[in-house]
């Protein structure tokens, strides 16, 4: 804020020179004109000393409007006038005993000149003060506001909420940033709650196993010392024991299903939306970065439909697999076809460079796995699980193949 302060001053102060250069600047163009009529006055007064004022041409002088003569035998009055009244700017002169008064018309333009532009310039003043003003409530103001929210969202304050604001720039931002926190902070308690949840099992199942285990080796060491003689005994203490490591392995077995949950919070709003829709997101992005990589992209036609699903996950799932096609190609192009099936609509991006291996074709869409051709690439091996498990959510499904040199991943959405 102190920067836009530093700012406003410097236009204020801006404006208040021009105001005063070109003020000054007319004053002396004033100046210069007062000057030129006495000139023209002076010289009519010394062309009537020396020839009388019968030979004064006044088409000679035309700045002089007319000259007048003080007769001797006029009245008061008529005396009064001569020094005092007039429509015009005047100058009288003593010639030879006798008064004339010169009588010499100003430069209206100029002064109404001096007025609009003087007029002008107070106008965009005010023009400069009111946009700089909106600038500083409409844009600084929030935008300072929201300056330390990603901040405190790094450090995990996910506590204070944004005071929502019907601003045309920053309202639907402070909108989304308040969702999500919101969804951060939900996400963080379920986070909580399910270790806490996976905490208590272990420690359950664990003193649950103490008991069979305690068991077991309780037998193994009687029939190690060979306290059990009889063949009966013997093998009845054999199926006790086989019971026992049976309870083991369902506590196991119970530790691996609650780790084998799916740990990601995924959640769909089934709608309706158009094709061109997702389209014009997709498009919007990706034209213009791959244009700027140098990599062809080709859309295909399309007819435009009303499908079935959460648009902004489907966009997601999209461009997760736009992401994959310029993370994994070989940059020389990427395409987007369309075509139809039953009542779902497909939608195929496939990339040139495909150095995945057909035998690792059928893993990518588990969680963490990555392909041999990912070692140069930054992943978490998440990205194609999340879209089948997104797609599966919104009643559609995800695949891909390999052939000729070209992955292709394709979605199935269902139509309306």
């Amino acid at each position: 804020m102190k920067s836009f302060y530093g700012i406003f001053t410097a236009v204020l102060l801006m404006f208040s020179l021009i105001f005063v250069g070109i003020n000054i600047f007319f004053f002396h163009i004033t100046q210069e004109k007062g000057k030129e009529y006495r000139v023209q006055a002076e010289r009519a007064a010394w062309q009537i000393w020396e020839n009388g004022i019968e030979t004064l041409d006044l088409s000679d002088f035309p700045m002089i409007y007319q000259i007048k003569k003080l007769d001797a035998l006029c009245n008061e009055k008529e005396k009064a006038e001569f020094f005092e009244g007039g429509a015009y700017d005047y100058l009288i002169k003593n010639i030879n005993g006798i008064y004339y008064r010169f009588d010499y018309i100003t430069d209206n333009d100029l002064g109404k000149t001096i007025f609009f532009v003087n007029m002008i310039l107070l106008l965009l003043a005010v023009f400069m003060i009111v946009v700089l003003q909106f600038f500083r409530i409409r844009l600084l103001k929030p935008f300072y506001q929201l300056r330390e929210l990603p901040f405190e969202l790094s450090k995990g304050n996910l506590t204070i909420p944004l005071k929502e604001q019907k601003s045309h720039f920053f309202g639907r931002f402070i909108w989304g940033m308040n969702l999500l926190r919101e969804n951060l902070e939900q996400k963080k308690e379920m986070e909580l709650k399910l270790q806490k949840e996976k905490k208590t099992l272990i420690l359950s199942i664990s003193h649950d196993i103490k008991t069979p285990l305690s068991a077991i080796k309780l037998y193994a060491r009687a029939l190690e010392k060979n306290l059990y003689s009889n063949p009966e005994k013997q093998r009845e203490i054999a199926e006790k024991m086989n019971k026992k490591a049976d309870e083991i392995e369902a506590f196991v077995s119970q530790v691996i299903s609650a780790c084998n949950e799916d740990f990601l919070n995924l959640t769909v709003q089934k709608g309706e939306f158009y094709l061109s829709q997702i389209m014009k997101q997709i498009l919007e992005y990706y034209k213009e970065k791959l244009e700027l990589m140098k990599t062809d992209f080709k859309v295909a036609n399309y007819r435009d439909c009303i499908l079935k699903g959460d648009l902004d996950r489907t966009v997601e799932v999209l461009q997760n697999i736009m992401e994959n096609a310029i993370k994994y190609g070989d940059g020389h192009s990427v395409r987007m076809t369309f075509s139809s099936e039953e009542d779902c609509q497909l939608i195929t991006i496939s990339n040139s460079g495909c150095t995945l291996k057909d035998t690792e074709l059928v893993h990518i869409f588990e969680s963490f796995w990555r392909g041999s051709n990912s070692s140069k690439c930054n992943g978490s091996g998440l990205g194609l699980y999340i879209c089948r498990q997104l797609m599966n959510k919104m009643g559609g499904e995800v695949f891909a193949e390999c052939k000729e040199d070209e992955m292709s991943v394709t979605v199935v959405i269902p139509r309306a």
